[in-house]
């Protein structure tokens, strides 16, 4: 698989008539070339620069052979990144050779040892979200640790619900879902849980508190795992008893637009017009203020990626994309709901990876 990536990659290049490509950003290097370890960085060549090198340190000689493929040739270095400039000077066949780095994630003070290490024959050239525009599309493979990732996550929270939240901390039943996230195999939760109830859950990244949550009250729980390098994301409001008209005409309000925005995604689509879809209902209903973020962003290697569904954005879906499509009303000193579904666009429409109900459930 990592051979494939690095030759689509290869393409690119060749595209923007680069030579080679540094990976720097260990999500990237993972994605790339399978290895999980914290530092490492790989060198994809193109055209008459075929190489495929991946650079580590002492700690992970056995890992970074037992992870990576034969299409990479492994180095070991004290510094990486100078070693990598070493190898890209000795690359350099008598004309300038333009390598792209990722400017999003090298920092200033790398670049500009990089830029002296290199030597004025070796030019580098901002490349960030190269390789974050080929993860957006993700493979048979990705997709299933996806779809694992959410359903451990929606299984943790059947566990946590079951058990009851009433009269127990907002703290106390994130860190429980955290737990039993753990439990189930994640290597921890893609983002830290919220949970929040009552009035609390009108901010919509409301951190959890030391808050008893009481009977007769709606609480938001957005949540999701990290599996086998890929995330999860899920949002579900429920209720602890009987809940006032206003809470649940919000409530029906939210429900109803994530719905319509679900019937909008699929490929082709751009990602301001399913966002369109789902504000265009909750601003006629009185309140548009009240929808403040983008409807959903991407979910892969990591939690928050490309492609964006929000007012601003410029992405066009594409079949396997995996997005959320999260619409929320919350209420200054009252109420916040929202409902987030995780999908895979389609060219036909969305799979839906999130298996637990959206009726608004009641609690104990």
């Amino acid at each position: 698989m990592s051979a494939d990536r690095a030759d689509r990659i290869a393409e690119r290049l060749a595209s923007r008539e680069l030579d080679a490509l540094l990976v720097t950003d260990l999500v990237n290097v993972r994605w790339l070339t399978g290895f999980t370890g914290s530092n490492g960085l790989a060198l994809v060549g193109a055209g008459g620069y075929p190489f495929r090198l991946f650079i580590t340190d002492f700690r992970y000689l056995t890992q970074s052979e037992e992870q990576l493929g034969d299409a990479w040739e492994r180095q070991i270095a004290s510094d990486i990144l100078a070693h990598a400039a070493d190898c890209l000077r000795e690359a350099q066949r008598g004309r300038p050779l333009h390598v792209g780095y990722d400017d999003v994630h090298l920092s200033v003070k790398a670049h500009a040892a990089l830029v002296e290490r290199v030597g004025e024959d070796v030019e580098l050239i901002p490349a960030g979200g190269l390789i974050e525009e080929l993860r957006a599309v993700k493979d048979d493979e990705e997709l299933e640790r996806i779809r694992a990732a959410a359903k451990l996550a929606d299984e943790a929270l059947s566990e946590v619900l079951e058990r009851g939240i009433v009269g127990r901390t907002e703290r106390d039943v994130a860190l429980e879902l955290e737990i039993a996230m753990r439990r189930r195999g994640a290597s921890g939760p893609s983002f830290p849980p919220i949970v929040a109830s009552g009035a609390h859950a009108a901010l919509p990244h409301a951190e959890p508190r030391d808050v008893t949550i009481p009977s007769g009250t709606l609480v938001t729980i957005d949540w999701g795992a990290q599996l086998d390098g890929y995330a999860s994301d899920c949002t579900r409001t429920v209720a602890t008893g009987e809940v006032g008209d206003e809470e649940r005409a919000v409530y029906a309000l939210v429900r109803e637009a994530q719905q319509k925005a679900l019937d909008a995604v699929r490929a082709g689509v751009a990602g301001r017009d399913v966002d369109a879809v789902a504000r265009e209902i909750i601003k006629l209903a009185g309140h548009g203020e009240h929808f403040g973020h983008g409807l959903g962003h991407g979910v892969g290697a990591v939690v928050h990626e490309a492609p964006r569904l929000s007012q601003q954005s410029e992405d066009v879906l594409q079949a396997g994309n995996v997005v959320t499509v999260e619409p929320g009303v919350y209420v200054p000193g009252l109420v916040g709901v929202r409902i987030e579904d995780l999908v895979i666009v389609r060219e036909d429409g969305p799979e839906v990876l999130t298996s637990l109900p959206k009726e608004l459930v009641t609690v104990g």
